[in-house]
């Protein structure tokens, strides 16, 4: 849990800087098209934070913390190959870095599956009586 809390802070936290940085720093700098795949980015990447976040906040409640911490590293390797790789590209202009995204896509895809499973999977609580 202390891993999913702590990454999922630090994630969502750099999008927030990042997506200043892409909103003031970049704009006029480099082509639209460029800043937008960058905003794409930090989308995905404050995104996934916010679901590690989730995640940790879910501890104890899913029905398996070796697929909770798979779900946390499956989304940390998303945000690192996806957002990374978005942020090379429009940083950059190289496009052999869009070549990466769809593994980091493809990593997030694979995490939403595990963690849905694993909750699916979760024992039900009982709602307490008002």
């Amino acid at each position: 849990m202390r891993f999913q809390a702590t990454a999922g802070a630090i994630f969502a936290g750099l999008a927030v800087v990042f997506g200043a940085f892409g909103a003031h720093g970049l704009k006029g700098t480099i082509p639209p098209e460029r800043l937008e795949t960058f905003q794409t980015g930090v989308q995905y990447q404050l995104a996934h934070g916010i679901a590690l976040l989730l995640l940790a906040a879910l501890h104890g409640k899913l029905a398996c913390n070796h697929r909770a911490q798979a779900t946390a590293w499956l989304f940390t390797a998303g945000i690192v190959l996806f957002s990374g790789s978005l942020y090379a590209l429009a940083l950059t202009g190289i496009g052999t870095f869009g070549m990466i995204a769809p593994l980091g896509g493809l990593s997030m895809i694979v995490g939403w599956a595990v963690f849905a499973v694993n909750a699916a999977l979760a024992k039900p609580t009982e709602d307490p009586q008002p």
